[in-house]
């Protein structure tokens, strides 16, 4: 695999077993320099799971969506610095003071500690939403894009890294808010996948080349009978 590719997947550790999750890592350790540790995986095992990932040279994504008032927020987001993640994700829906004070907590403990600083990054809309449920379940009465566009827009005042949004809107924000702004885009499928519970997907392919800085394979790959050939059916696509 082309070293530029493998630094811009994204592996999702979609189990609770910390031995499953350490065995994928094992297993496509060669290929995949990067690994999504999500609510699943994070609750059941706790921040050990990171230091073993760590511990194998591995980068880390922790995907919590922190969403609650600033002051908590902030307080989560220096322990995600503390632990030496990649990156992590706040949710943009908890307001630009929140985004604001956690992208400041972080900047100041690695400045303090001399450490590397992680990646802030904003979700948008969580890629199982579509129009129709944003108006009727969550009350947005704007269109979806235009909602994603607003979020993105207000990440990035607020002084966060970038975005996780579907890959059907990474060119609308990036010609919006320009190619230094990172994205990272979940739900990637294969067109001969089926879209589980994502309603917005994209095939990797269609991802990158509309500008996606990082893509997160899932089930795309560690769901299928064959995870190998999976990936390299993806690196085809790609």
């Amino acid at each position: 695999m082309p070293a530029n590719l493998k630094k811009r997947l994204i592996l999702a550790l979609d189990v609770d077993e910390r031995s499953r999750a350490l065995d994928i890592v094992d297993r496509f350790g060669e290929h995949i320099d990067i690994y999504k540790v999500g609510l699943e995986l994070f609750t059941a095992q706790g921040p050990s799971v990171v230091k073993d990932i760590h511990g194998r040279g591995k980068k880390v994504f922790l995907d919590l969506k922190f969403h609650d008032i600033p002051n908590t927020v902030a307080k989560a987001a220096r322990t995600a610095a503390r632990l030496g993640v990649f990156m992590f994700n706040v949710h943009a829906q908890a307001g630009s003071e929140a985004m604001r004070r956690a992208r400041d907590e972080v900047v100041a403990f690695s400045l303090k500690e001399g450490s590397p600083r992680p990646l802030v990054l904003a979700v948008t809309v969580l890629t199982s939403q579509n129009e129709e449920g944003l108006k009727t379940e969550l009350g947005v009465q704007h269109g979806l894009r235009t909602h994603v566009k607003h979020l993105a827009s207000l990440a990035k005042q607020s002084g966060l890294d970038g975005v996780v949004a579907s890959g059907q809107e990474v060119r609308m924000i990036k010609e919006r808010l320009g190619d230094k702004f990172l994205i990272v885009a979940p739900g990637i499928r294969l067109s001969t996948s089926p879209p589980d519970d994502q309603k917005r997907t994209m095939s990797p392919g269609e991802a990158l080349r509309a500008g996606a800085d990082f893509i997160v394979l899932g089930r795309a790959v560690t769901g299928q009978t064959d995870p190998e050939k999976a990936l390299e059916q993806i690196c085809m696509d790609i």
